[in-house]
This record gives structure tokens, C-alpha cells and sequence, in this order.
């Protein structure tokens, strides 16, 4: 599997992103480039999937970015790991559930690391431990290219959650990998390349 690894190590701005990720879709389609896996993290922001309503916004003064993915309302800030796919089904299986699930899967397989038993949740999407959610996961499919990605709460301030009901979910918690291991958070970047990579080459 021919795939690009970008690491960003500073925050990179949501809007930015969006537009390399858009960029990369088109060279994909025109063959002038490979398949994406990029890790990076936001500075404090809130997204509103295809699916996203303003009902959902509890404090109304806070900026809400539209965005093409899939879901609804969420939220990026420092701490939480983004993990964005650019990836050419065109080669592979065309199956969008299966891709999904093969996210699911990677962070199922990272969190064990930490001993921490994530699910995921069908009527919900994304991973949770116990009734508190962990990772958010959303997709966007362009002539059988996927990309965006997934979000793991690593060690975020949890408050910013407050200001929204995120995924559309009232009276729910979210959780982090701080907030529930005590083995120390370190290699993160290292852990999800070698998990993501495994399981993206049996798509």
C-alpha cells in the first residue's frame, strides 16, 4: 500500500487543513499523488458535520465552522488527536461500512494499549467506553476517495465540551485517555501509524 505519512507537531487551523485535504483528493483523481495519512491537532474549534444542527449549539457565542464530513456538531482543541485519511478506494474494496469499521477497529487496538475498552456504538458513531464517548469519526466520500478521519481525546480540557451537545448527543460525557489510564501517554504518533498503516493494507 502506497501511503504518505505527514506528522504536523503544531497546531495546524481547521480551515487549512480542510483545504490540503481537498487539494489532496483532487491529485489523488488526477494520479499526481498517493494516499494520505496525516496526524495533527487543532487549536480550539467547533465543526458542524452534513448531519450538524444549530440546536445543538448551547452557547450561542461561539464560532461554528461548516464542514462537508459526515456527523455533527464536534469539537477540536490542543490535546486531541487527529488522525485525517485521504485513501483511493477506486484500488480497493468499496465498501464504506468496512472502511468505518477498520477506523473503529485502529482505535479500538490504540486505547488497548492504555487498558482502556473501547466500543463502538451503531446507533452513534464513533468509539465509547462505558456511556462516555472518546473518539468522534467522520467521513466524506468523493468518486470512491475517502477522507477526513477521526478524533481521539487524549488529554483535552473536557470543559470546552460544555458549550455544545457534541454528536448531536444530550446528556452524555465524554471521556479522555488521561482521564482513564494511569499508564503514561507517550509515542502516540509512533502507536497509531503502526496500527492505522496494518489495518488500512487489508482494506
Amino acid at each position: 500500500m502506497s501511503i504518505e505519512i505527514k506528522i504536523s507537531k503544531t497546531p495546524i487551523k481547521y480551515k487549512y487543513a480542510m483545504k490540503l485535504l481537498e487539494k489532496r483528493v483532487n491529485d489523488i483523481k488526477n494520479r499526481k499523488a498517493s494516499d494520505l495519512l496525516w496526524l495533527l491537532e487543532h487549536p480550539k474549534i467547533y465543526t458542524k458535520g452534513i448531519r450538524g444542527s444549530d440546536n445543538d449549539i448551547i452557547d450561542k457565542n461561539i464560532e461554528v465552522i461548516s464542514t462537508n464530513r459526515g456527523g455533527k456538531i464536534t469539537l477540536h482543541n490542543p490535546g486531541q488527536k487527529i488522525i485525517y485519511f485521504v485513501i483511493d478506494l477506486n484500488k480497493k474494496k468499496k465498501d464504506i461500512r468496512n472502511f468505518v469499521q477498520i477506523i473503529e477497529k485502529s482505535i479500538i487496538q490504540f486505547l488497548k494499549l492504555y487498558d482502556i475498552k473501547g466500543k463502538p456504538n451503531r446507533k452513534n458513531i464513533g468509539i465509547w467506553v462505558d456511556k462516555k464517548k472518546i473518539a468522534a469519526i467522520g467521513i466524506k466520500v468523493k468518486k470512491w476517495i475517502a477522507y477526513h478521519g477521526c478524533s481521539i481525546n487524549i488529554n483535552n480540557n473536557l470543559e470546552d465540551y460544555l458549550k455544545i451537545n457534541p454528536c448531536g448527543l444530550k446528556n452524555q460525557d465524554v471521556t479522555s485517555v488521561s482521564k482513564i489510564s494511569k499508564k503514561k501517554i507517550k509515542n502516540l504518533n509512533d502507536k497509531l501509524i503502526k496500527i492505522f498503516i496494518k489495518n488500512l493494507s487489508n482494506i
